[in-house]
């Protein structure tokens, strides 16, 4: 890496528990903002329970709109993630060091975002919450269909919070040792018993690794499954233009990829610039994510070309109807076009230049427009579906969202924004041990004649 930079263990500690330790005034006018538009959601959800789900934009044959937008929308930010943190931690590349933990929390508040759309909000009554849990209506003596992608949902996104849990918290052990060791009162309490007696010992040390690569291996067929689970929320329901392709499982995993790493991306620099982290996340760093998503963006837009090659071939006359008014008819053909530049044809030419790649405002720019259009690919999806699913055209309909609908899913990016800002106030968002490792490997080592460095697996 061409910025490597060389830290003291003194140094890292002061400088990435700063944002645990000290109290910052803009965190906590951040954090006020943050929680006054959540609160707003939870006024606006409080309404929509009850006067009931009139007050939405929802309506026949448009039953699906925003909820599962946003539920599909978070349930792909959270796998890149968990994704980028397993797989570079299981290849060895050094440069993930600094950027594996705020990825893995992403995963969690992303998480818990998407399963509250799915699980409480879209539901309308959330009492009826409960047969996630106990698949059984007993007021009626009816159980839940089984076979329904929803319930599958709820399994594959639980198994994967748990998942994600145990990863973050297995990495965390060693730094939480530390801030017991530098805290006082109840936070000294609460890192004892978190850090699980960490001395760091050699047999501890090993016992962590080992936990973290098995875990990695793990997670990896979960974050695959989840979100093909959630493509056959839509491909399983025939009846709907454009909802039963073949592809859709693949093009939602690496649509997934693209919206997380871009959320990550956005991440990076917000932690380069409120926590002045220069020294740790470095111009390399964008460069890197930058090249693995041209890789992964790619492959993403090739499933999507797929998509509507396969209805051109079909010739099927709903399938068509479908796309002319993705492509030609007001309003959907501005968001179409809107989604399409956003999320490739505007930031991966760029990501092709190395300068765009190591400038900061560029690539946080770039990764904020990628997530406007895959917002905007997952409602795409959904609405103008749904609204063109009769076959008679006096039962076709249109969709308005609500003010309560829109609080709602601004609430849900406040949520992860808030969680992910508490989140660093009580667990640094860097992994101290990672960076000191990483510092032991940048040594040179020499090999006949020549110095090089000893991290040789990059």
């Amino acid at each position: 890496m061409q910025d490597r930079v060389t830290l003291d263990p003194k140094e890292i500690n002061k400088d990435l528990l700063k944002g645990v330790l000290n109290n910052p005034m803009w965190f906590w006018s951040i954090a006020g903002l943050l929680s006054l538009v959540v609160l707003a959601a939870v006024v606006a959800y409080g309404v929509m329970v009850n006067l009931g789900m009139g007050v939405t934009g929802l309506n026949r044959p448009v039953m699906w709109a925003l909820d599962l937008t946003n539920f599909v929308f978070w349930a792909g930010v959270s796998l890149a993630g968990v994704m980028i943190s397993a797989i570079l931690r299981m290849t060895y590349a050094e440069w993930r060091r600094p950027i594996t933990r705020v990825a893995e929390s992403l995963t969690l508040f992303a998480l818990i975002s998407s399963a509250l759309m799915v699980g409480i909000v879209h539901v309308g009554r959330p009492w009826r919450a409960f047969y996630w849990l106990m698949p059984y209506d007993f007021s009626r003596g009816l159980f839940t269909n089984i076979r329904s992608p929803a319930l599958w949902d709820m399994s594959a996104i639980t198994t994967y919070l748990i998942g994600s849990s145990l990863f973050v918290f297995i990495a965390l052990i060693p730094d939480l040792a530390v801030l017991r060791d530098r805290t006082k009162g109840p936070m000294k309490t609460l890192y004892s018993f978190l850090s699980l007696g960490f001395r760091g010992n050699p047999r501890q040390w090993k016992l962590q690794a080992v936990a973290g690569i098995l875990l990695s291996a793990l997670i990896l067929p979960v974050f695959v499954s989840v979100h093909s689970v959630v493509s056959w929320d839509f491909a399983t329901q025939v009846s709907v233009p454009a909802w039963h392709a073949t592809i859709f499982a693949p093009y939602f995993v690496l649509g997934a990829i693209h919206s997380g790493g871009a959320a990550v991306l956005t991440l990076m620099a917000l932690m380069r610039w409120l926590w002045g982290w220069d020294k740790y996340i470095s111009k390399d760093h964008f460069d890197a994510v930058g090249k693995v998503l041209i890789v992964v963006a790619t492959a993403w837009f090739f499933c999507f070309a797929l998509e509507f090659l396969f209805a051109f071939y079909s010739q099927e006359s709903p399938e068509l109807e479908f796309r002319n008014m993705q492509l030609f008819e007001w309003p959907w053909a501005l968001l179409f076009y809107t989604f399409i530049l956003t999320a490739y044809f505007i930031p991966v030419p760029l990501w092709l230049f190395g300068k765009v790649r190591r400038n900061i405002a560029l690539m946080f720019f770039t990764s904020i427009l990628v997530n406007i259009g895959m917002w905007l690919e997952r409602f795409m999806i959904i609405v103008p579906g749904l609204s063109r699913k009769q076959p008679f055209t006096f039962d076709w309909s249109t969709y308005h969202p609500s003010v309560i609908e829109i609080l709602i899913v601004v609430g849900t990016f406040a949520l992860v924004a808030l969680g992910l800002l508490l989140f660093s106030k009580v667990f640094p968002l860097i992994p101290l041990y990672d960076m000191k490792e990483g510092q032991v490997l940048a040594d040179e080592v020499k090999i006949g004649r020549k110095k090089v460095p000893a991290v040789i697996k990059e």
